[in-house]
């Protein structure tokens, strides 16, 4: 390696692009969304209106909030042929294969495919927002064996979401605080998922590409998952004491502990758990059974107490999304299709201020005469 040359791990704390979507600001503690704090806009804005800040610049009007509803509606509806080869996938498929399978295959029903300009993109965004709903909730069923739901016209964007995954139309509270969770998902500057779609689009490769290399990067472990993690460690347990014991056993014996640490939210909680913790507190109010939240309220201070570290989103919407009545195998697909919009918003940035990523590697093999 060259005196000029430096190797960073994971390329750790390189700054690998310029943006104007967004920016984890660690000493103000804020989410940047275009400007604005993404924690106080979940607290008063909703999903569809996040869509028109990270598509079309800035928050939406009552009549542009409307207008985003509409043409969300407009592209719901699935080509039948993407929900019958979603049907010859093995009844094991994890839903995010069935999401990645959907969304791939949806590219061949986009005539203006090579078209990368920034207006062919933006409504492209929009088709892929309106039917990556109806992928990941219809995957699940087809998969699990059970006839796909229509979408309902009449309900909204996070409402109609809401219904397709359960069957059920949701009560004001469900529908405010699944909302709320898809904010939160959104956007997030540049985790791998991120970061592999830029790295995809930067080839001038086309934005379904881009969005399917997101979903392979977001199933890993690592990344995305942590929720279903979450959520089977509380079912396990059962109890808030042996949710401690777990927890304990498992610090003893140095297992990865998931929902825990962030690779920027070091020293502090993730803003967005907070919110998430409320909102659990709201639906066990409501429910009259607050198990799981004295059980996670338990794990966070053994966690801050033993490791200095603190909880992130996926700790906390593991159990609202429980408590909403939400399977398992679908936190992760609900996660990627939240932040459908916030990579469509990079893959439109990288594709009109481009330039291929092309990084060299710390060469430490044999050297043959």
């Amino acid at each position: 390696m060259g005196a000029e040359e430096r190797f960073f791990p994971g390329l750790d704390g390189v700054v690998a692009a310029e943006t104007r979507i967004s920016f984890l600001d660690t000493v103000q503690g804020e989410i940047v969304i275009k400007g604005y704090d993404l924690i106080e806009l979940s607290k008063t804005r909703s999903y569809v209106e996040i869509v028109h800040l990270l598509l079309d610049e800035a928050l939406p009007n009552a009549d542009q909030k409307a207008e985003v509803e509409s043409k969300l509606k407009q592209e719901y509806d699935l080509p039948a042929e993407v929900l019958n080869i979603i049907k010859l996938l093995p009844e094991h498929t994890h839903p995010m294969d069935g999401l990645r399978t959907g969304l791939s295959a949806l590219s061949g029903y986009d005539s203006q495919l090579d078209d990368c300009t920034r207006a062919v993109n933006v409504n492209r965004a929009y088709k892929l927002l309106g039917k990556v709903p109806g992928i990941v909730a219809n995957s699940y069923r087809i998969i699990n064996k059970h006839e796909p739901i229509s979408p309902l016209q009449e309900l909204s964007y996070s409402a109609n979401f809401f219904y397709m995954i359960t069957g059920k139309q949701p009560t004001a509270l469900e529908e405010s605080i699944f909302d709320r969770s898809l904010v939160l998902y959104s956007e997030h500057e540049m985790p791998n998922s991120t970061f592999t779609a830029r790295v995809i689009a930067s080839t001038l490769s086309d934005l379904y590409g881009a969005l399917t290399g997101a979903v392979a990067s977001l199933k890993g472990s690592l990344h995305g998952g942590a929720n279903e993690a979450v959520m089977h460690m509380l079912l396990e347990a059962g109890s808030v004491s042996k949710f401690e014991e777990l927890l304990e056993s498992k610090l003893r014996n140095k297992d990865r502990i998931m929902g825990f640490g962030h690779r920027v939210y070091m020293k502090k909680m993730d803003p967005r758990a907070l919110l998430m913790k409320e909102a659990l507190q709201h639906l066990c109010d409501a429910k009259g059974d607050d198990l799981l939240y004295r059980m996670c309220e338990a794990g966070e201070k053994i966690m801050e107490r033993e490791k200095g570290i603190y909880p992130n989103l996926d700790y906390y919407a593991a159990p609202v999304y429980w408590m909403l009545g939400i399977p398992i195998p679908l936190y992760t697909p609900i996660f990627f299709s939240a932040r459908t919009v916030g990579l469509c918003a990079h893959v439109i940035e990288q594709h009109n201020h481009n330039r291929l990523f092309r990084p060299r590697v710390h060469y430490i093999g044999m050297r043959r005469a």
